[in-house]
């Protein structure tokens, strides 16, 4: 075969449909398989189109990624108007489809001829979805046309969250709340940053501001690992809220910290920072492992076990943080696909296993010992309810209230019980990106 010949025969795909069909592979394995985000986009379980993208792709496929996931009620019911029989249940990819192209179409800037285009050619490439081609184009051209006008009838902030879920948020917080709540996960965040010192610093570095927290937050572009300071370990990503409840314990210079459930390592290193001899516990060596690098790169230095913390038999410790499993109902400003992936019944699966866990924790501490109990949960069930029965069934811990004054500015963070409890809607900025947190539960609780 002739040079002329071999490259006649070549398939040259079509400019920013590998995006498109990455983004599209994995929306199908969050929205159908349940599959969570953060594994199909970083480490041994991402997506292998991802590396091969360049680094412009990455971001792109990243926005489309999570545009779909924040607005999917909105989508789904726009697409709804322009198709009289639904999506085909034969075709899964056609709805995925549809999605990609309205949403670049709607809020990504990107011309609509592209977006129907790609859509056209992400349905044409399945074998399934092929025979729709005309279908997708026809929707899409009328999403161009008609759709913007179409989202002013539209109540988002309801049509975005699962009614289980907002139904759960109207329930404990009262609507204004329950929507005030919503509206800010329908928001992508800045960056938050725990640094080791001088903040006003690195707020300057990043052209962000601190946080009454004491962390910094910016908008920042890029990869992480490409900013000023990683490389040095000056500091790491971790919520506003995430911050607080290390900060419960007090001073722990010199004295041995049990981190339990402790991956990612964002309090690991904050417990290593404030001088503590810390022993962090996580059940998968995968996550271990992950958690020792970041440590390495900070400089920071604890002793880590792969153990369940519900079975472990440590200790006994002067401080135990004990940050459980939950529904993450409180992340989903930074997690868009935890409504697409949680079910009401894990709450009540997971309030038990957080039960267990604690029970645990409270043997680990030594009589006169601390324990902080946290979830990123905003479901009473995982928070308020397991620490009320706790204090109520066992004698040997007493809750110790937050005063209002250990957080100057922050007051509003303090329940009548003196508790700590963060929502996704406080910390409000003129600039929706720079506002929010993520919504955290702690309480503090002393060994007699």
């Amino acid at each position: 075969m002739t040079r002329m010949a071999q490259l006649s025969t070549t398939t040259v795909e079509t400019p920013g449909l590998a995006v498109r069909r990455i983004a599209a592979d994995i929306l199908d394995h969050v929205l159908r398989r349940h599959r969570p985000l953060d594994e199909q986009l970083d480490g041994a379980g991402a997506h292998p189109g991802l590396g091969a993208l360049s680094e412009r792709d990455r971001a792109l496929a990243r926005a489309i990624i999570a545009m779909v996931l924040r607005r999917r009620g909105t989508l789904r019911h726009l697409l709804g108007h322009f198709l009289n029989h639904g999506t085909p249940a034969d075709a899964p990819r056609v709805e995925t489809a549809l999605l990609i192209g309205a949403a670049q179409i709607l809020w990504l800037q990107v011309p609509d001829h592209a977006a129907v285009d790609l859509a056209v050619r992400l349905v044409q490439a399945d074998r399934k979805a092929a025979r729709y081609a005309a279908l997708v184009n026809a929707v899409l051209r009328r999403v161009g046309r008609e759709g913007t006008e179409r989202l002013t009838h539209i109540d988002a902030t309801a049509l975005n969250t699962p009614a289980w879920l907002l139904a759960r948020w109207i329930a404990t917080y009262g609507a204004e709340t329950a929507r005030a709540i919503a509206t800010a996960n329908g928001i992508e965040p800045a960056l938050d940053f725990t640094v080791k010192q001088d903040a006003a610093h690195w707020a300057q570095v990043f052209g962000g501001r601190v946080l009454p927290t004491g962390s910094v937050r910016a908008v920042v572009h890029g990869p992480v690992a490409q900013l000023p300071g990683y490389a040095d370990g000056a500091w790491w990503v971790q919520d506003a809220a995430a911050t607080l409840p290390a900060r419960l314990l007090g001073d722990i210079k010199d004295q041995s910290v049990a981190d339990l459930c402790a991956a990612p390592g964002g309090k690991t290193a904050q417990l290593a920072a404030m001088g503590a001899k810390v022993v962090c516990v996580e059940r998968t060596a995968g996550r271990v492992g992950r958690l020792t690098q970041n440590l390495a790169r900070l400089g920071l230095q604890a002793e880590t076990v792969v153990a369940d913390a519900a079975d472990w038999m440590g200790g006994p410790f002067d401080a135990v943080l004990l940050d459980a499993p939950c529904s993450s109902t409180g992340t989903i400003r930074r997690h868009p696909d935890i409504p697409w992936i949680k079910q009401e019944a894990d709450v009540s699966k997971l309030a038990a296993l957080q039960r267990r866990l604690v029970a645990r924790a409270v043997e680990l501490t030594k009589p006169g010992g601390v324990l902080v109990f946290c979830t990123c949960s905003l479901e009473p069930e995982e928070g308020p309810a397991i620490i009320d029965d706790l204090v109520r069934s066992d004698s040997r811990v007493r809750r110790r209230a937050i005063s209002p004054t250990e957080f100057a500015g922050l007051e509003a963070f303090v329940t009548d019980k003196g508790d700590l409890r963060t929502l996704p809607c406080h910390l409000c900025d003129p600039n929706p990106q720079m506002s929010g947190l993520d919504g955290f539960y702690a309480a503090r609780l002393d060994r007699i």
